[in-house]
Parts: C-alpha cells; structure tokens; sequence
C-alpha cells in the first residue's frame, strides 16, 4: 500500500515558553497510607507483594525497558478551582521529571541491566526525591482551599520494569484477559467502558510475530514499537458487542466534517491536561476543527478561534496522537519537543479519512453537552497505569468487527489501518472538568444505562483510517508504524487516546440532540 502524502509541520520550531517553578513553603510529610497501583509492586527478579520495590533485582536477570511511576493525576479526586490551574502545572512538572529520567535510563541501560546499585542511585533515588518535592507543593496548593489530600507523599516511588514482550510466551502484556469484553473501571466508579474495545490475546500464537521478538527493539526511536506489538488482524476472533435498542432509545446521529489535518496543525501540548505548559504532552498531536488550540487558550480564545469543520457551529477542538512511519525519513520536529527531543520520530501520517459522529443511548433519550465541557478518552500513560482507563480500538477496513486495543493491527493488502475511540456518554450533569478531567463523564454500562447522578449526552465516536504499510522488522530497512507517546510508553497502542472541547454553539448543539432523540441520520 502507498502512503498517503501530506503536508509538514509548520510548528516545529514554535518558541517553547519557560515555566517557572512554583515557591510554596510547608508540604511536610503525609501520614503513610499504602499505595498500590496497576503495574506496581515489582522489578523483574524482585518481589511481587503489592509494595513497590525499586532495589530488588539480580544482575543478569530479564531486562528492564522503562520508568514506571505511579500516576498522581489520576489519584486527585478534589482540586480547589482556584489551584486548579497551578496544580496542572506541577503535575507537568511530574511528566518533566520522568522524561528525564527515563532518558537517563535509556543512555545507560546496559550498566542498570548489569548493577543494580548504578540504576537506584543515579536513577530512581533522585527521582523520587524531585517527585517527592513536587508532590508536596501539589498537596500545599490543595490544602489552601480544600481538605488536606492524604498518602499522595506515598506515590513518590518509581521503579523499572520490562515491556512485556521479552519472556517470548505470546507478548501477553496483561492488558487483556483472554477475549473480556468489559472494557474496565474508568472512572473508578465500577462503571465499565464500551463492550467492543478487548481481544482476544488467544489469538497471538499464530501469527507469526510472538515468540522471539523478531529482532527485538525494531523501533528506530530506540523506545519502540517492537515485533509483539502487532499482530495480523486475520487472527483474530470478531469480537464486538453492542447493546441492543430499548423503548426511549435515541438512535440518531449527527456527523461533523473536519477535515483530516492536511493544514498541518500540530502540536505537543494539552490544554485540558496541561493548561499554561508548553510540551505538556511530550508527543505531538493532530488538530482538527478549532485553530486555536494550543496550551495557552482560554475559553475566549475557542470561542473566537476558525475551524476546519464545514459546519461553522462547530468551533470544537478534536486532537490525537499522530501516527507515525518509523522508516528512516525525520521529521521537522526531529529535533524538537514532542518529537525527536521525546523520542517521536519518523514521518507524520495524515490520515485519508476522518469520521466524527454524535450517537445517541440505546436506552434513553440524550440531553444536550455543555459548552466547553472537555473530555479525555483513553489513557496516555496506560502502558504503566495498567488498562482501567485504555479505551481506544485499532483494526483495518474489512475486519470491522475484530477490535485490538493493545496490539496494533497487521491489515491484508487493500485494506487500512483504523484507530477508533468511543468517547464518554454520561454527563454529571454541572461540571465541564474534574480534577483529573475523568470523574465528571462516566462510560455507560454493558446493557447502556448511565450511572446513578449522571445523565446521557450524545456521544462522540471518532474513526480514523490510514494508508500505511504494514510493518516490516529486518532486512536492511526496517519499516513500522505508532502513535506518539510519553517516552516511557514505549510508543505501545494501548496508550493511544483522543480529547475533545465541546465548542459548538448552543442552536447548533440543539439541533444535534434533536436530531439523535428524533432517530434522523444529520450532518
């Protein structure tokens, strides 16, 4: 297959402002509460008790691929709004921080492989102690306005870890469980995701890239993706479920036309996540819809900013991870932040197809989203959080019905790759954030009812299609394709994740809910 052309970044050597730290006095140690998280509790060769254990680990013993840390943001339950905006800030510092360190561990890892004394000292013991400062002026800022957050002084700790692809048993990563088709907590509400979003990891074993690795580290980042991180969508089983239509469903759809990014509008921040922090997300995003997005826009700034989308109603802002081909060509950002300075590289793909539809709830009627409500899709950090909150869908067109969510799909020729996220469909109903910008939308359960508090809004469902080759992994030009992500992520596919602003205007909006709650198909 081709690839499909397009047009460069014009925002690779985009100014990237300096933050200052914050000076905040107090932020004494927290009374210990136990911690524990996905993925924690161990380094290969060391004990898996629940506790976290940095030092436990023999030379010569399975090596070790990346910096796994607990995530603080996920943790905030409660963020004052007045510190809300400084609080983002420090969890950037967060980020800053394992980036860091992750790059120092990537330049030595032969010495952390053979002494571990080498990796505690000059890696993990001096991040946790900046993680630790960092944390206690997150806890300060809290405790100004609002009670003081216990045990987060707890999550300071990091360790290493290997990727799951080294023990040659069918690269099982432990994102999947043999063909679930809950999709996990995401909210921690008990609340599961979408029915179609898992495989099944059975399907691993035929394949042809399990095993051996195929050569190992084949991704010319230096972090990523490897061989058993594919696998042939042929192998694997149909597995998607959807919950059938009740009385009182709404089951129309309303579709925006953005256009695919071929303006080239790229950038490495996050203004949900990151508000004020230039390269808050340490990889490069996609931009369809608003032009106005990048981590210094207000509210204001949405709302007077263009927008690709046909409809002029429509001022949202739609963003995603780019994918990339790891095939030897750089960038324009090959040595810029959010690419090449992370370990982004290869050529940006813009995507020949990109299909925004508003669906409607299987059981009830929707009500309408407010203006400017956010809503993060999907986990950027899910390699080392574990999968509670991964949630987007990789296959290829023709194999529909065949969703991975933790491998990336090898598609047959004449068929493309798809990455497809179900956004959120349930609205608490008063907030358009929360302080880890998950609580406040919630996933319907499997038969499609929206938990208690919460009520249904249209949904966004976002399909992306890309001409891209199929991997290759030897020979004298090794060829793959990823998303961006943290660098510590490893480029894996179970990170991938989209964000979205609610920016139409309230007569536009009206018409979408009346067009899903009267089962018309509008656009």
């Amino acid at each position: 297959m081709g690839r499909t052309s397009r047009k460069r970044s014009t925002l690779a050597n985009r100014a990237i402002a300096a933050s200052a730290a914050l000076i905040l006095g107090g932020g004494g140690l927290l009374a210990a509460n136990t911690y524990a998280s996905a993925g924690e509790g161990w380094w290969p060769g060391g004990r898996d008790d629940g506790q976290r254990n940095s030092t436990t680990r023999a030379a010569g013993d399975q090596p070790v691929s990346t910096v796994d840390c607990p995530d603080v943001g996920n943790s905030l339950q409660e963020v004052p709004d007045q510190q809300r905006f400084a609080v983002d800030r420090e969890l950037a510092t967060l980020d800053n921080q394992i980036t860091t360190a992750y790059q120092r561990f990537a330049d030595s890892k032969e010495r952390v492989q053979a002494d571990r004394s080498f990796a505690e000292n000059q890696i993990l013991a001096p991040l946790r102690n900046e993680r630790l400062v960092t944390i206690q002026r997150i806890v300060a800022l809290i405790d100004r306005s609002a009670e003081r957050p216990q045990g987060l002084e707890q999550m300071a700790p990091c360790t290493l870890r290997d990727d799951g692809n080294n023990d040659g048993n069918d690269n099982d990563d432990g994102q999947n469980d043999g063909g679930d088709q809950n999709g996990g907590d995401q909210n921690g509400d008990g609340q599961n995701q979408d029915g179609d979003q898992n495989q099944d990891d059975g399907q691993n074993d035929d394949n042809g890239n399990d095993g051996d690795n195929q050569g190992g580290n084949a991704g010319q980042a230096g972090n990523g993706p490897e061989a058993g991180d594919f696998v042939e969508i042929q192998n694997v089983q149909p597995n998607v479920q959807q919950p059938p239509n009740r009385n009182g469903s709404s089951q129309g759809t309303f579709t925006t036309d953005c256009g695919v990014n071929a303006n080239g509008l790229f950038n490495p921040d996050n203004v949900i996540v990151a508000p004020g922090v230039s390269n808050g997300a340490h990889h490069m995003h996609d931009y369809v819809g608003n032009q106005a997005n990048d981590a210094f826009a207000s509210d204001d700034d949405l709302a007077a900013g263009d927008t690709t989308c046909r409809n002029q109603g429509d001022k949202s802002t739609y963003f995603w991870p780019v994918l990339r081909l790891q095939n030897g060509q750089q960038e324009n950002d090959a040595n810029a932040d959010g690419g090449g300075n992370d370990q982004n590289v290869g050529e940006i793909q813009t995507p020949s197809q990109v299909t925004m539809t508003f669906v409607g709830s299987p059981v009830s009627k929707v009500t309408a989203m407010p203006r400017f409500l956010r809503i993060i899709t999907g986990d950027a950090k899910a390699f080392v959080n574990g999968d509670a909150n991964a949630n987007a869908s990789w296959s290829c067109t023709g194999f529909e019905d065949r969703q991975l969510k933790d491998k990336y799909p090898i598609c047959p020729e004449g068929s493309q790759v798809v990455r497809s996220f179900k956004f959120q469909s349930c609205w608490d109903g008063q907030n358009i954030d929360s302080a880890n910008h998950r609580t406040h939308v919630a996933f319907a359960d499997e038969d499609g009812n929206c938990p208690n508090g919460f009520q249904a809004i249209p949904q966004l469902v976002q399909r992306i299609v890309y001409d891209v080759p199929p991997p290759v992994f030897d020979g004298d030009n090794p060829s793959v394709f990823a998303v961006d992500s943290f660098p510590e992520q490893l480029h894996k596919p179970v990170t991938d994740h989209g964000d979205f602003i609610n920016v139409f205007d309230e007569n536009l909006m009206e018409e979408v809910v009346d067009c899903i709650n009267d089962g018309r198909k509008c656009q």
